[in-house]
Parts: structure tokens; sequence; C-alpha cells
């Protein structure tokens, strides 16, 4: 790659660590994939990372692999103990070598975390999440874990790895020891700073001792807690000096505990919204930092790099996005990169599900050895309706494979519920996957006509040889007495018509439709543009005054009074995305939203809207009410298709409506592409 005349200078510089170069400054941070404990995983791992190191990752860091059993995510989790496990990781770095890259294991002892009964910690305080209570670890069996810490990267170093990353951030068990609020020891591993900070020292220089000079050792700090009894500032300083006297090579930046109620990696964090904390941190250590958390475009990295934040920038989710992500930038086509939009739907949700990690705008993420699309040896005419995101996925694989496809839509532009969802406060980055895919569909020669309503004798009697209907769905209307009335709008109405709204709002249905309405109506504009404000609406102290960094929250008035109703007896939002639900609940509090369950609707009038809360009957005097009650597929064509014998297929809301669900529709739209 020749980085001359490349307008990403910065990210593109090679980083000599002495005995090494990396090839770049960007780093492929940690992410448990689930692939780690399925049967054959150690090979879909293999070709998973291969991809990306082919794609010009710098390093590559792999999700956490205990150092010992206390320290497993779960029963049964990914180990680094023996030659036995060490064996099984040669098959991955074999696979990255062979394609020039870099791989470093990290070690994580999740500490409090650990989803299971015989989990430790410093003291015996048990996590808010976490229904495990952890035992405190003795003296001889913290010394004992530092030894196991040490053992493993001999063996990382053993199976091939370039280095280990440690775990010292994100509230595990390092974070755990370091802070007041889960250490409340009195031996030589609690109390005054020094004493809090030795399993961390002790670790590093231990394993520097067992791996000799020649080997990467990243130590991940958590330079900002977000959480009460977090570390203070001069306490990070005083850390971060010690690890690179204890022998570390790269120090990488951990950003919120997992108990922290401050989004960290969410789509509506602003991008690069953490780097001045990496900044701060650099006038202090003389060896390299890693900065991290929604750094998602190489310009975003570029400018981070350009201006002094950090010496390498850890992007995740962007590389489950796009395995060319480096590459890409490299040749100078940053608008052909498949942006990670930070939903977090098919990558964190998933591993809390104990389901494969993948990505939404990239079904084939984690999917590298069964997911393919070859050359068609048979080329077929295909006619897609709809550029929605499942007609959008499929025009681009099938015509990349050789089909000739034509896609319609009635629509001036593509998108379909992209469009909607794009206006979202918070949802901007929808903008992002719709200009790769115009991109792409340019690229692989899709014939697209847009403003073309087409009907079923069209179809009928064309020459397609198949018909694909991406149609998506129609809002549902229940059907209340005077749902009728003018005081009544759909969410489409409303996001995509652009409808006056009054100052005094019901919502019906609390789906995520709802939430998003919901945050529309109350947000006057987006703070995800808004760093500054950003921060300091979360409660981030950027001056970094109180331990954790933690200041009161400070929010803007709301835009309306809205309600959010549902029928169900469950908690409100109950279903939303199981990373990211808790935000949009948070945000519609701030906003003084009142979210109420249990409802029946018994009819819309003048007054407003009728409702009985558990048999009380009461009226919203709202001066409108929006319907998100959920969809029906859209599939009119169907019928009168399939009679004249040609073979359709549905996909996406065509096929089955539900909640805007992107990740089932490019993932359907992505495997009918590689069989047609």
């Amino acid at each position: 790659m020749s980085h001359k005349l490349t307008p990403f200078p910065n990210l593109l510089e090679p980083l000599d660590l002495g005995w090494v170069t990396v090839r770049n400054r960007t780093l492929m941070g940690s992410m448990h994939l689930g692939l780690e404990e399925e049967k054959g995983g150690m090979e879909k791992l293999a070709a998973f990372y291969a991809e990306r190191a082919r794609g010009g990752v710098g390093i590559i860091v792999t999700g956490g692999i205990a150092p010992n059993v206390a320290g497993w995510v779960a029963p049964f989790g990914g180990r680094m103990s023996s030659k036995r496990h060490a064996n099984k990781h040669k098959i991955v770095t074999d696979a990255v070598h062979n394609a020039g890259g870099l791989i470093c294991m990290q070690i994580l002892h999740t500490g409090r975390y650990g989803y299971h009964p015989f989990n430790v910690s410093a003291s015996k305080i048990q996590a808010p999440i976490n229904p495990f209570k952890p035992k405190a670890l003795s003296s001889r069996k913290v010394w004992k874990t530092i030894k196991d810490y040490a053992n493993s990267a001999y063996y990382a170093q053993l199976a091939g790895y370039d280095g280990v990353e440690i775990m010292g951030s994100e509230g595990y068990l390092i974070n755990q020891f370091f802070c007041e609020r889960t250490n409340h020891r009195t031996d030589e591993w609690g109390g005054s700073l020094e004493n809090r900070a030795r399993l961390a020292i002790e670790t590093v220089k231990q394993t520097r001792a067992k791996v000799g000079e020649k080997f990467i050792i990243i130590y991940r700090l958590s330079m900002l807690d977000l959480v009460e009894g977090g570390a203070t500032w001069d306490e990070v300083v005083y850390l971060a000096k010690e690890i690179e006297k204890a022998g570390a090579t790269i120090i990488n930046t951990g950003i919120g505990w997992h108990e922290a109620r401050v989004p960290t990696i969410a789509t509506s964090v602003p991008r690069a919204a953490f780097t001045w904390i990496t900044q701060k941190m650099k006038s202090q250590v003389s060896i390299p930092l890693i900065t991290t958390n929604r750094i998602n475009t190489p310009e975003v990295a570029e400018k981070v790099l350009a201006d002094g934040h950090a010496d390498m920038v850890s992007m995740a989710r962007p590389f489950l996005a796009d395995a060319d992500f480096v590459q890409k930038a490299a040749e100078n086509k940053p608008q052909e990169i498949n942006t990670c939009i930070g939903c977090n739907q098919a990558c964190l949700d998933h591993i809390f599900q104990k389901k494969r990690v993948t990505c939404l705008v990239n079904p084939r993420a984690c999917y590298e050895t069964e997911l393919n699309f070859h050359p068609s040896t048979l080329k077929k005419k295909l006619a897609v309706v709809g550029a929605g995101p499942a007609g959008l996925a499929f025009s681009s694989y099938a015509a990349e494979r050789g089909h000739e496809v034509h896609l319609f839509d009635d629509a001036a532009e593509i998108g379909g519920q992209f469009n909607i969802a794009k206006q979202i406060p918070g949802k901007e980055e929808f903008y992002e996957t719709l200009r790769y895919f115009d991109v792409r569909l340019k690229n692989a020669g899709v014939n697209l006509h847009l403003n073309t309503r087409v009907n079923a004798s069209d179809l009928a009697q064309s020459d397609f040889d198949e018909v694909v209907l991406a149609t998506g769905i129609k809002p549902r209307m229940p059907a209340i007495p005077g749902v009728n009335h003018e005081k009544v709008l759909s969410y489409l109405d409303v996001l995509r018509d652009k409808v006056p709204v009054g100052k005094k709002v019901a919502v019906i249905g609390a789906g995520g439709i709802g939430f998003d309405v919901s945050e529309y109506l109350v947000e006057k504009h987006s703070l995800t543009t808004d760093p500054e404000k950003w921060l300091k609406n979360w409660g981030i102290d950027k001056d970094f005054a109180n331990p954790g960094a933690l200041i009161p929250c400070q929010v803007e008035a709301p835009e309306r009074e809205v309600y959010l109703l549902q029928r169900k007896a469950s908690k409100v939002g109950k279903d939303l995305g199981k990373t990211t639900g808790w935000i949009h609940r948070a945000a519609l509090k701030q906003k003084r939203v009142q979210m109420i369950n249990n409802v029946s609707y018994e009819k819309i009038d003048d007054a407003g809207l009728h409702i009985k809360i558990n048999d009380e009957d009461t009226v919203l005097n709202v001066d409108h009410i929006v319907v998100c009650a959920g969809q029906e597929p859209l599939r009119e064509l169907q019928q009168a298709v399939q009679q004249a014998g040609k073979k359709v297929h549905l996909i996406g809301g065509a096929d089955v409506a539900s909640e805007l669900d992107a990740k089932r529709a490019i993932r359907q739209g992505a495997e009918l592409a590689a069989e047609i």
C-alpha cells in the first residue's frame, strides 16, 4: 500500500516498536465473537481474523480469554492456561501471519462480572448487573492470579501470538482492585493507592519477566470509570506511569464500567467523544497511547491522530462492518467503506443472548466460511421491488455475482425505512449506510429505477427470470373508536411527511418505533453532533474534578410533553436491544416522558385520548395521538405475479413485518443472493 498520496497520512503511518513495526495506526479492538466456544469455532475465528489482516489492520486483539477458571466470562469460556490450549490457537495466529498481520490475545479476568458461581473479586461486593456474588480473593490467591496472568501470556506466546493485551478496565478484576468502589480490603491489596494499584503493576512486571523483551504487552487502562467511587485523575496518572515502568509496550484507553449508567459506544454517542481523555494522558507517559470508542471512519481517525490525541486508534465494530476498512482508506476510497452505525443489534446484543456475533450492515461478519458470493454460472435477469435494506442488500450481492439486476422503488431515493430511522436524534449514522449502498449499487452495475411504481401486470408481462419483493411494510392502525379523528397521525405522517405536531402528544405503542418517535418529539436537536453538550447531558466531567469523572446531568428542557403508552403489563421498552434499551429509557426519562403500561384504549374524540390504566378511566388531553402500533407485510404484488408463472421471493418486511428489523432484512437479502 503506497501512503504517499493518501489523504490519511497519520492513520497509515507505520509505528516502530523496536523489534517489530506495526504497519499503520489501527488496532482492531477486542470483541468476544461467540465463535470461541462453537464447534469448529477456531477455524471460523481464523477465517474471520485473516480477512481483517488481509484488509490491512495494524494489530488485531482477540476477544477476552481467561487466565484461569475463576476468571471465566461464563462456564467453559475461553481459557489460556496450558500447552493444549495454546495448540488450539495456532490455526488463528498462523492465518493472521500468513495474511501479513499482527495479533495479540486479550487476557481477561472478569472478577465479579464472571457469570458463574465461583467468581472472585477484591471484596465480597456483588455487581448490580450479575446475580452471582463474588468471593474475596485471599492474599495468597491474588499472587496466584498474577502468576496465572504471566503463564497465560507465556502460553499465548507459544501459540504464536505477537503479544497480549492485559484487560485492566471496564470494571473487570484489575479495575475492581484499583477502585475504592469495589476494594474495601485492609491488607497489602487495599486501602492506599499503592496497595490498590499493586495487582495491575505486578501483573505487568511478572508478565514481562515471563515473555521477555520482544513481545507486545498492551495494558488497557481505565481512564474514565464513569461510576461513583471510581478512580480520580491523579490515581489514573499514577497507574499509567507505573505500568510504563513495569514494562508495558503500549497503553490502550478503557472507557466506563459495564455497570456505568452512561452510554459509551451506542450510536447516540458522538464520534470520538472520549479521545480528549487519551490526549490528557499524552504528556504523562512516553510509550504509545491508543484511543477508542465511536471512531468509525478514516476521516475521524485521521483527525484524532493529527490533533495529537493518541498514537493509535482502536476500532472494534468498524472491522465487523468492513474487513477492508484500512485497504479502502489507503486506496483513497473511503466512500466505499461499509460504516459501523453503532447499533449493537447483531454484535453486543447477540453476545448477551449467547448467539454468534455478526453485523447488521455486514451479514458475512463471523460467517466467512459459510456465507460466500461466488460468481454465478447461470446469469439471470432479476427484478427487485423495494429499495429498503433487504432490497439493497440483495441487489448488491446478486449483481456482484454477475446477475442483471433491476431495482425499482416509487420513492425519489433509496433506503426505505432507513430514511425514517436516520431522522431520529442519535441515529444519524444511517446516512452512512445509505451513502455506502448508493456507491455499491453503482459499482455493482445495478439498474436503479427510482420514482417508479411497478404493478403486477408490468412484472407478469416482463422478461424477468425471477422477481424479488422487498416492498417492506405498512403501518397497522388499531381498531380504536375515533381512530380517524384529525388528532390521529401515523408515525410516517410525523417522520416521513413532517406533519406539524402539537405540544402535548400521546404515542400509542412502545416498541422501537414508539421510542424513536418519542425521542424525535422531545429533542430540539441531536446531541450526537454536539459532543460538549452530550457530555454534560450524561454528567461526564472533562475537568475530572470528582472520582469517576461524574457531575450532575445537565439536561435541556423537552420540546413537548409526551405520554408513551403500551397495552402490555410488562416494563415499557422491555423488548428493546439488550445493550441499548436502557439508554433509550434513560434518555426519555431525562426528557420527562411519561411511560405508562397496562393501558387499554377506549376512544378518541375532541377531548383527547380516552384510556383505562389498571381499569381506571382517564382522558389524556393531547393535541395529537401518534400511532406506532406495529406493521403488516406489504405483499400486494405477490399473488398476481406468481399466477403469471414467475418465481417470486419475499424478503425483509414483505416476508415478516417486525419493528424495523433491518438486521434480518439485510441477512435475508444476502442469503437469497448467495443462492439465486
